[in-house]
């Protein structure tokens, strides 16, 4: 049982030890991929640092990686959260949202924040999270910006 238990905890091992080698590609395009976005909604200084404080590094083609993602089999793990987050709304995308689609995707934002779904949690732990006035003010200019995309449908 030792030798079957010993054999089971080297393989493991063995393959995190392998894993530190194959690394998932980071997503770093710079922060110029959010620049259409931000030029098209203008957001102010302080919406400004909310959203890259707290949404960016998993909603646009630029992260900002904490140290432990130097280490597998956290690089995998943000990984899939990052290409997760991605695939429900990039704002490095956002030009090639049309209206219809631009105004759905910020309904969807002032649900997830509101429902405190954004940021998840594993992103609070190490980054903090949004307090109620940020999210008040997250929400009211998303709020705000709807009425621009909603009615150009």
């Amino acid at each position: 049982m030792k030798k079957i238990f010993k054999i089971i905890a080297v393989s493991l091992l063995g393959v995190l030890l392998i894993m530190q080698f194959i690394r998932p590609d980071k997503n770093e395009s710079g922060y110029e991929s959010v620049a259409y976005f931000e030029n098209e909604v203008k957001p102010s200084a302080q919406i400004k640092m909310i959203l890259q404080d707290n949404c960016y590094d998993c909603h646009s083609n630029q992260t900002i990686y904490p140290w432990y993602a130097e280490v597998a089999p956290f690089s995998y793990w943000l990984s899939d959260h990052i290409d997760e987050g991605k695939e429900h709304f990039n704002v490095s995308n956002w030009e090639q949202y049309t209206n219809k689609k631009k105004d759905h995707k910020l309904e969807e934002l002032i649900e997830e924040v509101d429902e405190g779904e954004m940021p998840l949690d594993s992103y609070t732990w190490m980054h903090g999270d949004l307090n109620e006035e940020q999210k008040e003010l997250l929400i009211d200019w998303v709020k705000q910006l709807r009425t621009r995309y909603s009615t150009t449908q």
